[in-house]
């Protein structure tokens, strides 16, 4: 693959990218709030935090790509690189805050989403795939960048996989919880 082909494809991966996260950011955060998940509020802001990383790092691709000076767009990565953490540290400090909250009994218990299963359930696969994508497009332009955004975008499937099992067993032991259990509940 040439290198223009390469950045061409790196910058189409980066736009898919913050296109599929705005929309699972917005139905993650949307049934989340529903259900009083904090497990999909985040997920669901932590897509925004991926798209936001897809957007920078597309933007320093696109630099590239339009021939700038290698200075600006080194100053680009480091800029993008110090807004990505920020912005991870505020979705820890989210998830913290909100499960202490809830250890001390403020919040509501989480209700079933099945709307989180199935778009957690479809993301897992869809991480994977660009993940992938996106670090041989990273190894072909030698793009620190791009790897860690592909990094990122793998470790949003290994959070797919935890927020869907954390919704699959809210699920169970809600069901099973009820006052009148269902006799496959017997095996829990």
């Amino acid at each position: 693959m040439t290198y223009a082909r390469a950045l061409r494809r790196g910058l189409w991966l980066e736009g898919l990218t913050a296109g599929w996260n705005l929309l699972e950011g917005a139905i993650a955060v949307a049934a989340g709030w529903a259900a009083a998940s904090i497990a999909l509020v985040g997920f669901g802001v932590d897509s925004f935090v991926e798209t936001t990383s897809a957007v920078l790092v597309g933007w320093r691709l696109l630099q590239e790509f339009r021939a700038r000076p290698s200075e600006q767009v080194e100053a680009i990565e480091r800029r993008t690189s110090r807004i990505a953490g920020a912005l991870l540290l505020v979705l820890a400090l989210y998830i913290t805050v909100e499960a202490m909250r809830r250890l001390v009994g403020s919040g509501k218990r989480p209700a079933e989403s099945i709307v989180g299963m199935v778009l957690t359930a479809v993301s897992l696969p869809v991480m994977v795939l660009l993940g992938r994508a996106k670090l041989k497009a990273a190894q072909a332009l030698s793009s620190p960048s791009l790897r860690a955004d592909a990094y990122e975008t793998i470790t949003c499937s290994w959070l797919s996989i935890a927020t869907l099992s954390g919704l699959l067993l809210n699920a169970a032991l809600g069901w099973c919880g009820r006052i009148q259990r269902p006799h496959w509940c017997s095996f829990l």
